[in-house]
């Protein structure tokens, strides 16, 4: 799926971003607003990973959504 769309339709999107990074909270997730580098950031502070790692599960969530 299109970032593009993920982003125009944030609401939508956000329960299965708090399901896959349950860590994240309701305020972030309104702060990230579908923005993707956004999203990284935050799930990078919250998890302690690599900037490369966040990228890597945002790509593989954002490869299992449905059209």
């Amino acid at each position: 799926m299109n970032w593009d769309r993920i982003e125009g339709n944030w609401k939508q999107f956000k329960g299965n971003v708090k399901q896959q990074w349950g860590k994240l909270t309701d305020d972030q997730l309104d702060v990230i607003a579908g923005r993707r580098d956004e999203l990284a950031g935050r799930i990078q502070e919250s998890y302690g990973i690599s900037k490369d790692e966040a990228e890597k599960q945002i790509a593989d969530w954002e490869a299992r959504q449905k059209d």
